[in-house]
């Protein structure tokens, strides 16, 4: 029994010899970024050896998105190999660990030692400043790396990241549209040193800019308050004290003195000691696994965390986050104010509290400066005097429905602007090299940072930049042609007949009236020759009477009396009958004649003005509504070629598509050509003009409807035709990723709700703008314009008429002439019947009675 018991002492001194002397494997996951890193872990895991008298066993993967899969497979065979914790690093933490860990039952531990919390109060600070752009420049790649998690992972302001401050930082910054207002340097000391004079050296540092100087380390009050003449800004300084107390877990004073403490290492030193202990303390041992198969039950973990918990107690300054199994320590930053006046404490940040500012301390804010792109056209933007320089880009010498949306806007939110009109003039289209044109070019470019026009929003534009909330909901194409003008002359009714057939009625009436004149004197049945067959007073055909009577026949009145003579009747009836044919062809030709210029109207659609072949039209080039008429004739061009495939190489039941005629009307073809024909416009003014040319509206415009209802609602000499069609929205645009769109959105519904726009719309499209038109509808019946020359010759014939008169009483007035009234006061009196004359009586041929 003796000997047994020695035996069973000695088997137990060795099995606990054994478990004390067993290597105990940390497997650790870096950012590759952080070279040094490696080496920190290092010196921190010799220093637990030294301190618990544990065997570790470090194993360090460096892990970078470039060779995520080689990172994967390091660990997987390490893990296999055995490991008792794996400790993550790496500034965003890494998910692939922390699954195949719980996988293998191994505990997963993460240490916050990037600068995550350095970018969530400098993100914080610039947030509650409403800082929407910001440039932040890094001291290093590795500080850049390690942001980036924290960008990614939702910060709401818009960031641009730089590596440093170079020629190609500088120029990049010069371009950017819109131009950051703010600037953030993040790096150690010496770093905020190096880079912020190399910001004053390239001109970025300038009197309307902001810059925040974030220090990684505790060294920030060591710097050069020479180097911060003049800035506008602020400095986030993390106290060396509080320093010391987090990352060395020592309250002791002066006792961070004797270190040169960078903080991630002296954290990941405090972690890895805090972990070997938890260790230690839960003799936690190896565990075994196998890459790609899950054991069925693997280790439990709970205690270990439990221990975990407990050590971390200990360290104070910590937190320790379940969910993601994180360390996470608590810092605390200084925020101190730059100005004119000096550096004065205005707050501070913490990570558990957050940002803390005084209650007293006014930011002093940047009000941006944006390049609104635009282009004049009425009444979008305008010209308030012709006077003003069509160059200038001051929105106080424009006005119009973009002026007063711009104004709008920048109260809203907050920025100044000054317009930018492209140099072709044009909105914005693609061309066959697959490069943009005119407002869109430059807004894609970054030669403004925003495009407020009448543009429409469509698939191609929003390849190169994006749209917020349209403005105006709908829009289309419609056609504007001139109105026909009715010809004003006092004799249009003459124009009724043509000029040969006047004449052929006056060579007619004078014809006739010589030959009644010689049919009466010749004839010996007429009354001159023999007027015993007639009544006394019988009418004599002289030449005078003879063309009285050819004249007076084309009255209603009549002729009068006609001739006597059967051969001077006939002559009479025949001319009669001419009168009354040529009367007849005229008023019918004359209420013809107004009634078609009253009823001639314009095309009324786009099928018709395609139809017809009098009236050419055009579009405005390098637009969306060009790109329509091409796109659909291009549309018609592919189907009819789809068609004849089937039509002729279609392998089965081919038949059915052989048909007399083509299934499609190809209009928009012909469109097309006749557009290109016409030469398509470089301007809206352009187009307009050559509307206005064409007085006989054989010209059209096609453009945007807005644009022609505006010019329709100035002008009398316009009509819209049809209905627009094609309707498309305005909206917008900003470049690509721009912060700006949802701002604006936001302002858009906000505007959409007060009924902003509706209240333009009435304001810059009223009809009453033109004042009365003249009345050109179909009911307003002959003009006084049209028949004027009738009651022009009226008063002619009634002005002849009293010099008629005239010529009569001077003509029957001599020197020996007595008066009508001398020559009735000398008659005698007692005449009571009248005596013919003895001439008179020997005159008449007595016949017997018989």
């Amino acid at each position: 029994m003796g000997v047994e018991r020695i035996v069973l002492s000695l088997c137990c001194h060795l099995l606990l010899l054994t478990k004390t002397t067993a290597q105990v494997t940390i497997v650790s996951t870096i950012d590759k970024s952080l070279g040094e890193g490696a080496v920190w872990l290092e010196k921190a895991v010799m220093e637990a050896e030294t301190l618990t008298s544990l065997t570790l066993n470090l194993r360090v993967i460096k892990t970078s998105l470039e060779e995520e899969k080689d990172s994967e497979n390091q660990l997987c065979q390490h893990l296999a190999g055995g490991a008792a914790v794996v400790l993550d690093v790496t500034a965003g933490g890494w998910t692939y660990a922390r699954d195949t860990s719980d996988q293998f039952g191994v505990p997963y531990v993460r240490v916050q030692i990037s600068n995550y919390q350095w970018m969530a109060a400098a993100d914080q600070l610039l947030h509650s400043f409403n800082a929407t752009d910001v440039a932040f420049i890094f001291g290093s790649e590795a500080q850049l790396d390690q942001a980036l998690y924290y960008l990614v992972e939702g910060s709401e302001v818009r960031v641009i990241v730089f590596n440093g401050i170079t020629d190609n930082t500088t120029a990049t910054l010069a371009k950017m549209r819109p131009a950051p207002s703010y600037y953030t340097i993040l790096g150690s000391t010496s770093h905020l040193a190096e880079r912020f004079s190399e910001a004053r050296r390239r001109k970025l540092v300038t009197h309307d800019s902001r810059w925040t100087l974030v220090a990684t380390d505790h060294k920030a009050d060591q710097l050069d308050r020479h180097l911060l003449r003049g800035l506008h800004g602020l400095i986030l300084v993390t106290p060396a004290e509080e320093v010391c107390h987090t990352v060395r877990n020592s309250h002791k004073s002066g006792f961070c003195d004797s270190f040169n403490l960078k903080i991630p290492r002296e954290l990941t030193r405090n972690a890895v000691l805090t972990l070997v202990k938890a260790l230690k303390r839960d003799e936690r041992q190896n565990v075994v696994g196998t890459c790609g198969s899950v054991p069925a039950s693997p280790p439990d973990t709970t205690s270990f965390y439990s221990t975990l918990i407990t050590e971390l107690e200990s360290w104070s300054q910590v937190d320790w986050n379940a969910e993601r199994r994180q360390v996470i320590p608590q810092l605390m930053f200084n925020i101190q104010a730059i100005s004119s006046t000096g550096i004065q404490k205005v707050g501070n940040w913490s990570t558990r509290a957050g940002l803390d500012l005084k209650p007293d301390y006014r930011h002093s804010p940047i009000r941006r400066h944006f390049k609104i792109g635009t282009v004049q056209v009425r009444p979008w933007i305008y010209r308030k005097l012709e006077s003003v320089n069509p160059n200038s880009t001051d929105p106080k010498d424009y006005e119009g429905y973009c002026v007063e949306l711009c104004n709008r806007l920048s109260q809203e939110l907050n920025f100044d602007y000054k317009f930018v009109f492209p140099a072709d003039g044009q909105y914005g289209n693609k061309q066959a090299n697959g490069s943009w044109n005119g407002l869109i070019a430059d807004l894609a470019n970054g030669g403004t940072d925003i495009v407020v026009a009448a543009l429409i929003m469509n698939a191609d534009r929003e390849e190169v930049v994006d749209f917020v909330n349209p403005y105006f909901d709908q829009t289309g194409i419609s056609i504007v042609i001139r109105k026909r003008q009715r010809e004003e002359n006092l004799f249009k009714f003459m124009m009724v007949l043509r000029a040969e057939v006047w004449v052929s009625i006056v060579a007619a009436l004078v014809v006739t009236g010589v030959m009644i004149w010689l049919l009466d004197r010749y004839s010996p049945y007429s009354a001159q020759n023999n007027a015993q067959l007639y009544p006394p007073n019988c009418r004599k055909f002289t030449l005078k009477e003879s063309f009285w009577f050819a004249l007076t026949s084309f009255t209603p009145q009549g002729g009068g009396e006609a001739p006597k003579a059967l051969s001077g009747r006939t002559l009479v009836a025949a001319y009669w009958l001419f009168v009354v044919l040529m009367l007849a062809t005229f008023t019918a030709n004359l209420a013809a004649f107004l009634t078609v210029e009253r009823m001639q109207t314009p095309v009324t659609s786009l099928d018709e003005l395609e139809a017809q072949n009098r009236i050419n039209y055009t579009v405005l080039q390098s637009t969306a509504i060009y790109d329509y008429f091409s796109n659909m004739a291009a549309a018609e061009e592919e189907l009819y070629r789809v068609w004849k495939m089937l039509s002729l190489h279609s392998p089965s039941n081919r038949s059915k598509y052989r048909v007399w005629d083509y299934p499609i009307k190809e209009r928009f073809r012909h469109i097309l050509k006749v557009i290109e024909d016409s030469a398509p416009v470089s301007s809206s003014e352009e187009g307009f003009r050559r509307v206005l040319a064409s007085e006989n509206g054989d010209f059209a415009f096609i453009t945007d409807a807005m644009d022609i209802r505006y010019q329709v609602y100035h002008s009398c000499l316009l009509t819209e035709v049809g209905v627009p069609f094609a309707e498309q929205p305005y909206a917008i645009a900003v470049q690509q990723g721009s912060h700006l769109r949802d701002e604006i959105s936001g302002v858009i519904l906000e505007m959409q709700k007060d009924r902003l726009f509706e209240g333009l719309t009435a304001k810059f499209w009223n009809s009453s703008a033109r004042g009365p038109c003249p009345n050109d509808s179909d009911s307003e019946g002959i003009t006084l314009q049209s028949l004027g020359g009738v009651f022009i010759a009226t008063l002619i014939g009634l002005a002849v008429s009293l010099v008629a008169l005239a010529v009569e009483v001077l003509s029957r007035r001599g020197p020996n002439t007595a008066s009508v009234a001398d020559i009735s006061h000398r008659l005698p009196k007692k005449a009571n019947k009248t005596v013919p004359p003895k001439d008179y009586i020997a005159s008449i041929n007595v016949k017997p009675v018989h």
